[in-house]
C-alpha cells in the first residue's frame, strides 16, 4: 500500500514539474494534456486521472510556483512594516521587498501575465498577487488613507512590468531600489496637485 502511494505521489510530482517546465517554455494556455504526457513520461490518461482539468494541474503548478516566489500576501503587509517610523522608510521597504520579489519571480509572473485572460486560473492567482502588493502600499502609506488614484499610480510603479524595465536598463540592485523609492517620492508629491 505504501509503495502504491509513494509511486502515486511521485508520477503527480514528475507531472507537475514537467506542466512547470513546459508552462516556463510556451505559456500556459499553449500546454496541452498530451504535451505534459510526453515530457512526464506517462500517458495521457496518467495526466488525467491525477488532473481530470486543465484547472486542476495549473492550480497545482499555481502551488509549486507559490512556494518559489512567496508573493506578497495582504495577511503579512502590517507585519512588513512593523517598527518603521517614517514613510520614506516604509517606501524604502516596499522598494526593497518588491525587488526581492520580482528577482524570485518576474519570469513565471511575465509568462502567466500573458495567459491571463485565457485562464482563469492564472487570474486568480495574479489576483492575490496584486492584492498583496495594493497592501503593501496601503501600509506604507499609512499616515493617511491614501486616495484610489494614488495607490493606482503605485500600484503601476510597483507591477512586474515597470520592474523588468528597471532591469533592462542594467540597473543593479541597489540602483532598482533607490529609483523605485525615488518614483513612489515622485508621486506621493504629484499627487497634491490632484
Amino acid at each position: 500500500m505504501k509503495g502504491r502511494a509513494a509511486a502515486r505521489d511521485e508520477t503527480r510530482e514528475r507531472i507537475v514539474r514537467a506542466t512547470m517546465t513546459l508552462h516556463d517554455e510556451q505559456g500556459v494556455a499553449t500546454t496541452s494534456f498530451a504535451d505534459v504526457a510526453e515530457r512526464a513520461g506517462v500517458g495521457p490518461a496518467t495526466v488525467l486521472r491525477h488532473f481530470p482539468t486543465i484547472g486542476a494541474l495549473v492550480m497545482a503548478c499555481g502551488a509549486h510556483v507559490a512556494e518559489e516566489m512567496r508573493p506578497p500576501s495582504s495577511a503579512d503587509a502590517a507585519r512588513l512594516f512593523e517598527g518603521l517610523k517614517t514613510r520614506r522608510d516604509r517606501l524604502e521597504r516596499l522598494a526593497s521587498e518588491l525587488d526581492a520579489f520580482y528577482i524570485r519571480g518576474s519570469f513565471r509572473l511575465l509568462k502567466a501575465a500573458n495567459d491571463r485572460e485565457r485562464v482563469p486560473e492564472l487570474d486568480q492567482f495574479l489576483t492575490i498577487v496584486e492584492a498583496g502588493i495594493e497592501a503593501m502600499i496601503k501600509q506604507a502609506l499609512s499616515e493617511e488613507p491614501p486616495s484610489e488614484a494614488l495607490v493606482g499610480v503605485l500600484m503601476g510603479l510597483c507591477s512586474v512590468s515597470m520592474w523588468r524595465w528597471l532591469q533592462r536598463a542594467r540597473l543593479t540592485e541597489e540602483q532598482r531600489r533607490r529609483t523605485l523609492l525615488e518614483l513612489f517620492v515622485s508621486a506621493i508629491a504629484t499627487a497634491n496637485f490632484w
